[in-house]
């Protein structure tokens, strides 16, 4: 049986770059809320090979890749395309209404 997510706002949309990433905290969960080819994500905002920020990273397509040493995430599914990150980095659903991002963060289990 899978639980209903629960949505809880992360930002307001002009709080995004038209293409590009904000940190957020969501429910204690580090959050990086991207738009990218006018889509919204979510992805946890810790890169799964250093532990630096996501959201600080660039983002092309729908990639974002790591400042530190240069390691990609797809935002849709969270896998890594591109070395030296071999772990995947969880990503969370996103509603948006009105204004208004909502994300359903879930805690790393």
């Amino acid at each position: 049986m899978t639980e209903t997510p629960v949505y809880t706002r992360a930002c307001s949309l002009a709080d995004l770059p038209g293409e590009g990433a904000i940190g957020v905290e969501v429910d204690g969960e580090p959050v990086a809320v991207v738009r990218a080819g006018g889509q919204v994500y979510a992805i946890r905002d810790v890169c799964s090979h250093a532990e630096v920020p996501l959201s600080e990273g660039e983002v092309y397509d729908t990639t974002v890749e790591c400042w530190l040493h240069g390691s990609c995430f797809d935002l849709r599914t969270g896998q890594p395309t591109g070395l030296p990150a071999t772990e995947p980095v969880p990503v969370y659903p996103v509603k948006i209404e009105g204004d208004d991002v909502y994300v359903a963060a879930t805690k790393e289990s």
